[in-house]
């Protein structure tokens, strides 16, 4: 689906942010600008399809054994 994009500018149009949220529940995107200048782009939030699911990339991410040690000195103290 490609979303339709409208531009506003603020100093111009007076909407109520109830008008601007029934263009954003359409899927429209609004790009707010004040004298032709961009100020803020107004999107919808895509709602995820699935669930995230923990654990689809086992062994992406490792921790060494010795995570929780201390460090050492020449690490506070870069060498110096």
């Amino acid at each position: 689906m490609t979303a339709v994009q409208k531009t506003i500018d603020v100093s111009v149009a007076q909407m109520s942010v109830q008008q601007l949220l029934n263009l954003i529940d359409e899927g429209t995107e609004i790009l707010l600008t004040d004298s032709g200048k961009p100020l803020a782009r107004i999107v919808p939030i895509m709602e995820q399809n699935a669930p995230r699911i923990a654990g689809l990339h086992p062994g992406a991410i490792s921790t060494s054994n010795d995570f929780d040690e201390p460090l050492p000195e020449e690490f506070w103290t870069a060498g110096a």
